[in-house]
């Protein structure tokens, strides 16, 4: 049995979801949010981080770790090539894709998604390192159709997380889409992705959740009496 732990505005959480879709797997969801001080929460995901899951009655945490067990415990249907080295390529983009795009990109998120407020040295070394960057990881993708090639892999998942949310975000809070500016044409591959049935799911459950949220807070925020 699998409990994936975590909320589906999380998109490293979305990443692991499509995964365990793509793979057929069942599982369960537990609603947890970050920064827990629940000892059981730490002990599977120390920094309080999501996601992170349960699988049979043990725990692992961080995403790209989750989504590899996964293809090592169900390889059917395989999500990496067969090939050692082409398996590696696919790992290669996730990493670069977090490492390089996700990572240096969450500085903006707080101004972005949350009301927060990005200094302009933050602003300015972000768009330093995202100029930089992705027009490395240009030089890894393909897009034919998929971001590793022909087939739907690992690595798709982590691009669903990774370049929407740092083209949003750096569009928000710089006035650029730095994706799109890289030569990325991401839209289009991102529409494709939205044709599969495992992100059709995680996009539904996303905006439901997402409504809740801001009905709730709407009802908060009401004048009382």
């Amino acid at each position: 049995m699998i409990t994936l732990h975590g909320a589906t505005l999380s998109n490293y959480y979305n990443k692991v979801k499509i995964v365990l879709l793509e793979k057929n797997l069942p599982f369960t969801e537990q609603l947890q949010r970050t920064r827990s001080t629940d000892e059981a929460v730490l002990n599977a995901t120390p920094l309080g981080k999501i996601p992170f899951v349960t699988i049979d009655g043990r725990t692992l945490c961080e995403s790209q770790v989750i989504v590899d067990c996964l293809e090592a415990m169900h390889p059917n249907p395989p999500l990496v090539p067969a090939d050692p080295v082409g398996a590696a390529k696919v790992r290669e983009l996730c990493a670069f894709m977090e490492l390089y795009v996700e990572l240096v990109g969450r500085e903006l998120y707080g101004e972005a998604f949350f009301g927060g407020k990005a200094s302009e040295e933050v602003k300015a070394r972000v768009r330093e390192q995202l100029t930089r960057n992705l027009a490395a990881f240009k030089r890894l993708v393909k897009f034919s159709p998929y971001i590793a090639g022909p087939d739907f892999t690992l690595a798709d998942a982590a691009a669903y997380a990774a370049l929407p949310a740092a083209a949003q975000a750096s569009k928000a809070v710089l006035g650029e889409d730095l994706v799109a500016a890289a030569g990325i044409d991401w839209k289009p591959y991102l529409k494709l992705l939205g044709e599969r049935p495992s992100v059709q799911r995680v996009n539904a459950d996303r905006k439901r959740d997402a409504e809740a949220s801001a009905a709730k807070a709407a009802a908060a925020a009401a004048p009382k009496g």
